[in-house]
């Protein structure tokens, strides 16, 4: 069995996505357009997302086998994402996450139901094997006690470590100390330094102040505005590129997946960042979240048709 490159440490959902004129304001019913179910979970989209761009990922998960849970992990498979840490508990139920997109702006609205997500024990922490592995990814849809130890872990073996900050949760800052690479964007950034006691600032302030509590490097998405990257060498920005965006489900995930796949490969930063980009504005520029995530072959189109 091909021995994986990068590790993800996260969540895996059925997606119910129901598509609106716009978001609903509270106590309002509106009449949908379309409903969708789909494979998703922020390490499931991640897993997905990296595999799709030519990675060699492996997802660690919970996903109960109830509500046709083992459906979800022969998709994953079908993906190509390795899931031999992925256990499958016959007593649970998987997570579940409702989602409405707004037709006038591709904004949304989630709710999550963590399910099996909400019971990562030690124990399968603690059988991960790293070996081999260069990055180890986790998000903030699992307990945070068992990421800080896998990242323990990682950091013991010379793994390093990308928290993506998502979504935002009291106490994750005790994290910072153990992460290599933060992945954030604009929202989660101010409520991390807000935490930490600081004032609202622009992206490259909050990037650097996070930046100063543990992490080497710290990546602000900023939506139509671009990235914000922080690390030892100073700021760089990187320009939105210009789509007319459809669906922003799992643009996120699809940046972080794209990211850590391009510097897997050694690619150098700034090319990393312009890949990373590049995916992400693909799959905004299409409806669905997984069904959205490009294949390798159209982000290097995307990228050699601004060379």
């Amino acid at each position: 069995m091909t021995v994986p490159e990068i590790l993800i440490l996260g969540s895996v959902n059925r997606d119910l996505i129901v598509h609106a004129p716009r978001l609903p304001l509270p106590g309002e019913t509106l009449r949908g357009q379309r409903f969708g179910s789909c494979l998703g979970g922020k390490g499931a989209n991640q897993a997905v997302a990296s595999a799709r761009l030519g990675a060699k990922v492996a997802l660690a998960a919970r996903v109960g086998l109830k509500e046709n849970g083992a459906a979800m992990v022969e998709q994953l498979k079908g993906e190509g994402v390795d899931t031999r840490f992925v256990a499958q508990p016959a007593d649970e139920v998987p997570g579940v996450a409702l989602i409405v997109v707004g037709a006038e702006d591709a904004e949304n609205q989630i709710v999550t139901v963590a399910g099996s997500n909400g019971t990562l024990p030690m124990e399968q922490v603690e059988a991960l094997e790293l070996m081999g592995l260069r990055w180890l990814i986790a998000q903030q849809e699992l307990p945070l006690s068992s990421v800080a130890r896998a990242f323990e872990r990682a950091r013991a073996a010379g793994v390093r470590t990308v928290l993506n900050a998502a979504p935002y949760r009291p106490g994750c800052e005790a994290l910072l100390p153990l992460v290599d690479l933060l992945v954030v964007n604009a929202l989660e950034a101010q409520a991390l330094v807000t935490t930490l006691g600081g004032g609202v600032a622009e992206p490259e302030a909050l990037a650097q102040t996070l930046r100063a509590k543990g992490p080497s490097a710290v990546l602000v998405s900023l939506g139509a505005e671009g990235l914000c990257w922080v690390d030892a060498e100073g700021t760089r920005r990187v320009p939105a590129r210009r789509v007319k965006a459809v669906d922003t489900v799992g643009a996120g995930d699809t940046l972080v997946g794209a990211l850590i796949t391009a510097l897997a490969e050694g690619q150098a930063i700034e090319r990393a960042l312009a890949f990373a980009q590049a995916a992400a504005a693909l799959a905004v520029s299409r409806p669905g979240v997984q069904d959205a995530m490009p294949r390798r072959a159209e982000v290097e189109q995307l990228l050699a048709q601004n060379n």
